[in-house]
């Protein structure tokens, strides 16, 4: 944790947005919410999400202590993920906006994706 960065804050709810608020960050929470998973397959459960992109939104992560990150010396290179005992807190979080997903597309009349 950078700890200049969160004296930088104004707000609880900004320090909580810069965590979990980037494109893909609530997403990668939520994949990771059953256990573990590689690099991999946590593209293929994003696949909107670039490499580039996907990269960058889990070093931030684990930057922030919500991910652990295991890279295993071998070849081709093993990368796995998985949520920090800080990170599962963001579990009830992620729930809830899920939830309230699945709830905004009722209201519209539209299927919920995935079901």
């Amino acid at each position: 944790m950078n700890i200049e960065k969160i004296k930088s804050y104004t707000c609880p709810v900004e320090a909580a947005m810069d965590v979990v608020g980037g494109k893909y960050k609530a997403q990668i929470v939520y994949e990771l919410i059953g256990g573990t998973k590689r690099y991999n397959e946590i593209q293929k459960a994003i696949p909107q999400a670039t490499p580039r992109m996907l990269s960058k939104q889990l070093k931030e992560l684990e930057e922030d202590g919500v991910l652990n990150r295991v890279l295993y010396p071998v070849v081709p290179p093993r990368t796995e993920y998985s949520l920090t005992e800080f990170g599962s807190t963001l579990v009830p979080i992620v729930d809830l906006l899920c939830k309230w997903g699945e709830h905004y597309f009722e209201l519209a009349g539209l299927p919920v994706p995935g079901d």
